[in-house]
């Protein structure tokens, strides 16, 4: 008899390597996403706490991105798919560009998508919280781009974050097989080793 195992990792068990000092992360602690509150593409609030006891994947994008956000949404739109019956599994997509990207955009976005309601949450907010938030809460760059959409930068990563806010993987949201690996990486989050 034989068993196959596919650990996945936790990421910054031991804490944050912060070498430009930006963040105020706890030394040699298990980092896991700060708290945060945004408004989503229904005009209700959601918070850190939204994330507790479900698998959330989580992309920052801008409507009015011409580069990379377009090819990042339709991949996640197969996230959406292959998980729109399964509760625990939700998407949170934060816009780095609040002054634009409303409620109101953000739900002919979400439509545009063919996002499944209270699965696929478009998020939007206070700047500072969403700039901090990239940085600090997932580990990854932003920088706020003014009125010049491709002056905007963001990474085009998708994070899985299991249950207990700890971040479990990076995959390239432009990039169709590591999308594929994110579902393979859900689904044995979600149903465990067998």
């Amino acid at each position: 008899m034989t068993s196959n195992t596919y650990d996945i990792p936790v990421y910054y068990q031991e804490g944050v390597d912060n070498p430009l000092m930006e963040c105020d992360f706890a030394e040699n602690e298990q980092h896991v996403i700060p708290d945060f509150t945004f408004t989503s593409q229904d005009n209700e609030a959601v918070s850190r706490s939204a994330m507790t006891g479900k698998i959330t994947v989580v992309d920052f994008f801008f409507t009015s991105c011409p580069s990379i956000c377009p090819v990042m949404s339709t991949e996640m739109e197969r996230v959406n798919d292959v998980f729109r019956d399964i509760d625990d599994v939700q998407i949170f997509s934060i816009s780095i560009d609040p002054d634009y990207d409303t409620p109101e955009i953000l739900q002919e976005y979400a439509t545009l998508h063919q996002a499944t309601k209270d699965k696929w949450f478009f998020l939007t907010g206070d700047k500072v919280m969403t700039y901090n938030l990239a940085r600090c809460g997932f580990i990854l760059p932003a920088m706020d781009g003014g009125d010049v959409p491709d002056d905007f930068v963001h990474s085009d990563k998708f994070v899985l974050v299991d249950e207990e806010g700890r971040i479990r993987g990076y995959y390239s949201g432009t990039n169709r097989e590591e999308v594929d690996r994110l579902i393979v990486e859900i689904k044995i989050l979600l149903y465990g080793k067998e």
